[in-house]
């Protein structure tokens, strides 16, 4: 596989800190280029970063001393230095929107892990094993831009990776109407238990504007491509809730759902296991073997105990069972920096890759 030349923008932050990891020994993927904020531009990654380091593994070696670049003053060096860019900048919505069309109009790629550009019509929002086909509306996205090789791509929030595979894998029952509940870690806050003390022995039931993106990134995920933009599905009905839970990394969700045919327990969790999507039949490098891992068992899954399933990309699902209100009720979960948000991005560019939309 040909070999490509990578920048993380925002590299200091929780998910920043994630790429770098992931990163270190990709097989497809060398590390260029790491860009922050001004404040930590000139000095060494490890400097940088100082003792902000929070992922479990040390900080790579190989990176350690590569020099951090302005994310925005130094935008055309690290186009340069990059064959394409993952973006994770904490910055407002609208200076996210332009940064990101920035890069992408300096002809280099960018794989978002943030919301701005969730909504924009042109920009495909993809989890790669559920809606890999929305990868053909970068095209239509490039003769807006005006660009060669630049686009957008950006993965979906954190919490619906947990459960809309699960969903996505029995929809050829019809699905109509969807409820979730999330219980969402604290690192999904870009925070630790030393950062956030206030989450030990504590639940909040309020996680700003995440029950809005629950409802209506679904619809845009199941939608369709039509005239060079992405039209959001019509159904599933989908409403949510979301709660930030005292657990370090992993979103679990409660979801129930009804669908237009009715089929029995054991025919739902077949359906789930059976499921492959593209990164499985392409063999890319973060693809878990087994995307949906369904347990019997009464008690699982478990955030600590299946939250770093096959390198914490896979999806745990159990307790499926009947509802008196819905057809169907189970629980979902995923690992929310892996799957979720950094792990997915690097699977995403590595199925935009082998669709040679990097080239």
């Amino acid at each position: 596989m040909k070999q490509y030349r990578v920048g993380i923008v925002g590299a200091t932050g929780m998910v920043g800190q994630r790429f770098a990891t992931l990163l270190a020994n990709h097989p497809w993927f060398t590390v260029t280029a790491l860009g922050a904020s001004a404040r930590s531009a000139g000095k060494t990654y490890r400097e940088a970063l100082g003792s902000r380091w929070c992922m479990p593994s040390p900080l790579p070696e190989n990176l350690s001393e590569m020099r951090v670049l302005d994310a925005v003053g130094d935008a055309e060096t690290i186009a340069r230095s990059a064959d394409f860019i993952f973006c994770a900048v904490d910055m407002k919505k609208d200076e996210i929107r332009a940064l990101e069309e920035r890069y992408a109009r300096l002809e280099c790629p960018v794989v978002s892990n943030n919301s701005a550009h969730r909504f924009t019509p042109d920009v495909p929002m993809v989890i790669p094993e559920v809606n890999p086909e929305h990868c053909d509306v970068i095209p239509a996205q490039r003769a807006r831009l005006n660009t060669r090789r630049g686009f957008i791509a950006v993965k979906s929030n954190c919490s619906l990776q947990s459960y809309v595979p699960a969903l996505h894998a029995l929809r050829p029952l019809g699905l109509k109407k969807v409820l979730a509940c999330t219980y969402q870690a604290i690192s999904g806050a870009g925070k630790t238990f030393a950062t956030w003390p206030e989450m030990q022995d504590n639940v909040i039931p309020y996680i700003g504007g995440e029950e809005e993106k629950s409802e209506k990134e679904p619809l845009k995920i199941w939608g369709r491509l039509e005239n060079g933009v992405i039209v959001p599905a019509d159904s599933p009905d989908v409403t949510a809730q979301c709660l930030r839970v005292p657990v370090s990394d992993g979103h679990m969700a409660a979801v129930f759902a009804s669908f237009e045919h009715k089929a029995s327990i054991d025919q739902m969790k077949e359906m789930m296991r059976a499921f492959q999507g593209e990164p499985q039949k392409l063999g890319l490098p973060s693809a878990p073997s087994q995307f949906l891992h369904v347990f019997d068992e009464p008690d699982l899954p478990q955030t600590a105990l299946q939250r770093n399933l096959e390198g914490g990309m896979a999806v745990s699902v159990g307790r499926l069972r009947p509802d008196t209100q819905y057809d169907v009720k189970f629980v979902c979960l995923s690992h929310n920096t892996l799957r979720g948000a950094a792990g997915g991005a690097v699977l995403l560019a590595e199925l935009l890759c082998a669709k040679g939309y990097m080239d």
